[in-house]
């Protein structure tokens, strides 16, 4: 485990002082108690944060929305498991016996936690400065060629801006139900829109989420 330590840390541009952060940003919760769910939890707002901050400073004409949109893409699922990809992070995962025989290690979601889970290691083992340079490092391309002429809107702000430019109410989005553990929680959230008597469920990971499925679905419903 301390050559595949050492060799990782080689490629993430990083060597641990506490060898157990690196260890425990690798380890999938079907592996143990002693998981990467807390640190994913950090990363994932360090990296929303120093991004939104990267975009800010590069384009300095956005509008909110703009800005919003393009730090949503650079911090999307795909994006994280892509980078993940990339620095071949599958290879160092700590999964259960059912994570294993599943193929656990190809999984977009498993290896996107993951990248988020080594960005909160790497804060808390060295500190804020070198947080920020390893994700501007690796967002380096990405941050370069992100262009706001390319942006596609989400499904949520699609729908919003349609039915404002018909002069209607806005969506209503409702969380109906929410269950599961406090680390795995599903959220089911009705998006109201009365004017065309459409109501729609969804469900997701977050209520952010769940809400993005519900606007969807009532874009596809008024054919849009």
């Amino acid at each position: 485990m301390n050559d595949a330590f050492h060799k990782l840390e080689q490629v993430l541009g990083h060597v641990f002082d506490n060898k157990v952060y690196l260890s425990t940003a690798l380890t999938h919760r079907s592996a143990g108690q002693d998981n990467n769910e807390r640190l994913e939890y950090l990363g994932d707002a360090l990296l929303g944060f120093i991004i939104a901050d990267a975009v800010y400073k590069l384009h300095p004409t956005a509008s909110e929305g703009e800005l919003t949109r393009l730090r949503a893409t650079l911090v999307k699922g795909e994006t994280l498991a892509s980078i993940a990809r990339r620095l071949n992070l599958g290879n160092y995962l700590k999964l259960g016996s059912g994570e294993l025989k599943s193929g656990g290690w190809r999984r977009k979601s498993i290896l996107a936690n993951t990248l988020e889970a080594i960005i909160g290691a790497i804060y808390l083992d060295a500190g804020m400065d070198t947080c920020r340079k390893f994700i501007l490092a690796l967002y380096e391309d990405l941050l370069k060629h992100a262009s706001l002429e390319n942006l596609v809107k989400d499904p949520k702000t699609r729908l919003q801006e349609y039915l404002q430019s018909l002069q209607q109410d806005l969506p209503d989005y409702q969380v109906i139900t929410e269950h599961g553990e406090a680390h795995a929680r599903i959220f089911t959230v009705q998006c109201l829109i009365g004017k065309f008597n459409i109501s729609v469920q969804a469900e997701g990971r977050s209520k952010r989420s769940a809400e993005q499925t519900a606007a969807q679905m009532a874009l596809d419903l008024l054919n849009i």
